[in-house]
């Protein structure tokens, strides 16, 4: 197996109005997820969020702790959301083991336990899209499908963004330190995601795109709402977002995207929403 990891650093938004295409791609857009036998991680400074990917087909994949973490055991002061969005598999987490099918989510609390990544079928390899964010206590560890999601439908099909959030690894369903991550579905013909759109102050978050097809692609749009900027991006290609910036997106095709965040505050609907007629 390889451990592959990168340090991305926080960026002013007064800065990042000159970043040209190419830095905007370097310093937020994560291309590389998931690759055979490797674990792919981005360790970034907004509230120290680790987001990465797994991808076992031929060994079982060990989650090693990274230099930055400077600790024996990954978990030893962190939390860790996983959703598998490949092939049937499974999470080793010291001695207990749990199955993860396809959109199915775990919730890791801290703690010095040894994390192992395997799929049932090399032919159809899991895939394990992860989020992780520095924990002050340990929190049960729970698996988390959509049954046990809190739902939210919203948007409409003639405004293009038809949808559903499935608030899975929330404090509704389940007790984090700092983490919450979801999945939000979007119904065929509707492509907008998080319109209007929003930031929140207090958390950063990052997105990760999926079920897009091979020649299909996203226009991801972040900054600040009165100075707006944009990434394309692909499937299963992931993308970070300071605590300053929106953070919305439209595609070619309708999508699924995983969202997580970190930071002091655990209230979903703690967002401050511009007008889409005011977004620049």
């Amino acid at each position: 197996m390889k451990t592959n990891y990168q340090l991305r650093y926080a960026a002013h938004p007064e800065d990042a109005k000159s970043y040209d295409t190419q830095r905007l791609r370097r310093d937020f857009l994560i291309e590389k997820l998931f690759a055979p036998d490797e674990v792919n991680m981005v360790y970034s400074m907004y509230d120290r969020m680790v987001v990465g990917g797994a991808m076992p087909v031929n060994e079982p994949l060990h989650l090693e702790a990274i230099d930055p973490l400077k600790q024996p055991v990954f978990l030893c002061r962190r939390e860790l959301g996983i959703f598998n969005v490949g092939g049937k598999g499974k999470v080793k987490v010291g001695d207990t083991v749990f199955e993860l099918d396809y959109k199915e989510a775990l919730y890791l609390g801290s703690g010095e336990r040894e994390v192992y990544f395997e799929s049932d079928n090399a032919a159809k390899p899991a895939k394990f899209y992860f989020n992780s964010s520095t924990a002050h206590r340990n929190y049960p560890d729970k698996k988390v499908t959509k049954a046990d999601a809190v739902v939210a439908e919203m948007g409409a099909l003639e405004s293009s963004n038809h949808r559903n959030i499935n608030k899975m690894i929330v404090n509704q369903v389940l007790p984090t330190c700092q983490l919450q991550m979801g999945m939000t579905e979007l119904a065929p013909g509707s492509v907008w995601n998080t319109m209007p759109a929003h930031i929140h102050s207090r958390r950063m978050e990052a997105y990760f795109y999926f079920e897009v097809p091979e020649d299909q692609a996203v226009c991801h749009f972040m900054g600040e709402p009165d100075e707006t900027r944009h990434i394309w991006m692909h499937n299963d290609q992931a993308v970070l977002s300071p605590e300053w910036s929106i953070h919305a997106g439209a595609a070619t095709t309708n999508y699924t995207f995983i969202w997580g965040m970190a930071g002091e505050n655990l209230d979903y609907g703690d967002q401050d929403f511009s007008k889409i007629i005011d977004l620049r």
